[in-house]
């Protein structure tokens, strides 16, 4: 049934074209054409009835700011409570009062990496000088990461590696050697361009849309397999990326306690042993479009974790759009169409029935978590 889709794929050739370094110069560039920023300032949907609005997981990417602020006015245009801060990967980023990261750890306790959103009034940033030393250094590791993607796709050296991503996405042969050309490609101009590509277009995704440029010379069905088996390649080199490169997790959360900040545990259900290690943190997301099986179930562990505490404050329920905006830039085509849907701030759980009536016994409602999070990055106590 597959092969006939795929036979086109042995004509790929390894020469790189000007077609090749003209999506490569789109692929790779910062600034975004007139259609790019009208996709952000006009936003398909409208949330008109939203009257508060909690977006502390979101990542503009290589979206201006003032661009984000627009699309927000749009989107919520009668929001009278806001708690919006950017959680750009590895990289503090200042909206209005606030500001914010998401930043990759080290979980010494259990062995693994770990995701953290770090929060903080604007003003205290400016004494982050050795957490944005520390930061600064775990951003380069999606750029190593990324090299080594390319080098596992294309080094014979690195079989073992293809041959459990082609057995666990089901990919032939033939769709293995085709993807791993036009990886080469990509290897050979990102080495001929290395001294002007901007350090946010060195990520993992650029393999993927480049493999999706090329629906306009190849069967659909096949760029969507091969698309697959690099994700599956992806996952394999994510997994085996040393863990001694990053900082461990209690370093950097007592960095951002030392700066007033707030700290909060994203895509739990990822990282089930985080909730038994008790780490210095204001709460846990329960939900976002990509961690939402065990929503509830979630939300009845923190309310017991409070119950069982000895007196100190609260953890917080939180919830998380994950938005990446550089999603919504890309052509129709070139979207992954669950991530396009996401939009900052929006949170369907809240307002769910079940989900609210589990909720209301720990006492949490959207607008009480805005209220008690901004009371402690301000220096409250709540």
């Amino acid at each position: 049934m597959f092969m006939p889709a795929i036979r086109n794929l042995q004509d790929a050739v390894e020469e790189i074209t000007e077609w090749d370094l003209q999506i490569f110069e789109k692929l790779t560039a910062m600034e975004l054409t007139p259609l790019q920023i009208e996709r952000i300032v006009c936003p398909g949907k409208i949330f008109d009835t939203e009257g508060s609005v909690l977006a502390i997981h979101w990542h503009p990417e290589m979206v201006p700011l003032p661009l984000v602020e627009t699309r927000l006015r749009r989107v919520y245009p009668h929001a009278g409570q806001t708690l919006i801060i950017p959680t750009q990967h590895n990289e503090i980023l200042v909206y209005g009062d606030y500001a914010g990261a998401e930043v990759d750890c080290r979980a010494d306790a259990f062995n693994r990496k770990i995701q953290i959103l770090l929060h903080f009034r604007s003003g205290e940033i400016e004494k982050a000088h050795s957490l944005r030393s520390m930061i600064a250094h775990t951003r380069q590791y999606r750029q190593t990461q990324l090299f080594e993607f390319l080098e596992t796709l294309v080094d014979p050296r690195h079989e073992g590696c293809l041959l459990e991503a082609a057995r666990h996405t089901g990919t032939e042969e033939a769709l293995v050697l085709f993807t791993g050309v036009l990886a080469g490609k990509l290897k050979r101009m990102i080495e001929l361009r290395s001294d002007s590509i901007p350090d946010m277009a060195l990520k993992n995704k650029l393999v993927i849309s480049y493999i999706n440029a090329h629906r306009e010379f190849y069967d659909a069905h096949a760029i969507d397999r091969s698309v697959i088996f690099a994700a599956g390649v992806k996952e394999v080199v994510k997994r085996r990326f040393r863990l001694d490169y990053f900082y461990e997790v209690n370093e950097i959360i007592e960095e951002a306690r030392g700066l007033a900040g707030g700290v909060v545990v994203p895509h739990p259900e990822q990282f089930w042993p985080v909730l038994l290690a008790d780490y210095d943190v204001d709460g846990y997301e329960v939900w976002n479009p990509q961690s939402r099986e065990f929503t509830e179930f979630l939300i009845q562990t923190v309310i017991r974790k409070n119950k069982a505490g000895q007196g100190g404050r609260r953890l917080l329920v939180m919830m998380g759009d994950d938005t990446h905006l550089s999603e919504k830039i890309l052509d129709p085509e070139q979207q992954d169409p669950d991530k396009a849907a996401r939009e900052i701030g929006h949170q369907p759980p809240w307002d769910d029935t079940a989900v609210r009536k589990i909720l209301n016994m720990g006492d949490f409602d959207k607008r009480k978590v805005i209220d008690e999070y901004q009371s402690r990055l301000a220096g409250g106590t709540v």
